[in-house]
């Protein structure tokens, strides 16, 4: 398989383990990351020694904080890259990556490790099982930037009311308020959440791959709806033309920006 830089993959056993790794960032969402980890799922999927994904983040402060919004501010993410080949979503890196997140046909394990913001929070609940550190932040923040983000997939984890309370008011939640309204299934001690992860993976290898891969798509069939996804993305291209949205990211691409620049000086 293809070296990466910006995730890396290990194996333990049938369970392949993907690490978002961009720490110096909080393994926030670069091109070149959700490229990697697209090309990643496409070989992991295809491989018959495989039976269980887990994806974390490096390093032990973040799972993932969303997409860089410096990369955005500079013109490369999302539409400002003129270049860049159309991607399913438009040009929207994070989408991307969680469109192929949701399309992997095994069991797909976050281990949600610090804080995980928008995009991040979205790559947790694209996942199958969560399962989170004590130290674990979740927040949705797509309404805050003038997007509708997570509104297709959140209400599977959290019920309709919830969702709706947790992406209207972009609040932060925490890992003990996550497990009780379902967004995680446990939640464990920091030194804990490997190790507790990778005996849950080797639980399900060691059944039956055929059965789970069919549950797994039954389960999505009855807890989706193809028209709900649909509809985000169409809302989505009409937000991000908006004067709204486009005031609301460039001030906080600024403000990550004006950040980076402070820290490098």
């Amino acid at each position: 398989m293809a070296e990466f830089k910006a995730i890396i993959l290990e194996h333990h056993g049938a369970t392949a383990v993907v690490r978002l790794n961009r720490v110096e960032k909080h393994n926030a969402i670069s091109r070149q990351m959700a490229d990697e980890l697209v090309r990643c799922l496409d070989a992991l999927d295809a491989d018959p020694d495989v039976r269980v994904i887990v994806l974390t983040g490096a390093g032990d402060k973040a799972f993932c904080a969303g997409a860089d919004m410096a990369e955005a501010a500079l013109g490369r993410y999302a539409d400002a890259d003129a270049e860049a080949p159309p991607i399913e979503g438009g040009r929207d890196w994070a989408a991307q990556a969680a469109v192929r997140l949701v399309r992997v046909s095994k069991p797909l394990i976050a281990a949600v490790n610090g804080y995980a913001y928008g995009g991040g929070a979205i790559f947790a609940v694209c996942c199958d099982i969560r399962i989170c550190a004590e130290s674990a932040r979740f927040r949705f923040v797509g309404a805050t930037y003038g997007l509708a983000v997570g509104a297709s997939m959140l209400p599977r984890a959290v019920g309709g009311p919830m969702a709706k309370e947790l992406i209207f008011t972009a609040r932060v939640v925490d890992a003990e308020e996550a497990f009780r309204i379902g967004l995680v299934n446990h939640v464990v001690p920091d030194a804990e959440l490997e190790r507790t992860v990778l005996e849950m993976a080797e639980q399900i290898a060691g059944n039956s791959a055929a059965a789970i891969a069919a549950s797994k798509e039954v389960i999505d069939i009855a807890t989706s709806t193809k028209d709900a996804g649909r509809r985000e993305f169409e809302h989505n291209v009409a937000l991000r033309q908006s004067e709204d949205h486009v005031a609301r990211f460039r001030a906080a691409a600024e403000r990550v920006v004006g950040r980076d620049a402070s820290s490098d000086a």
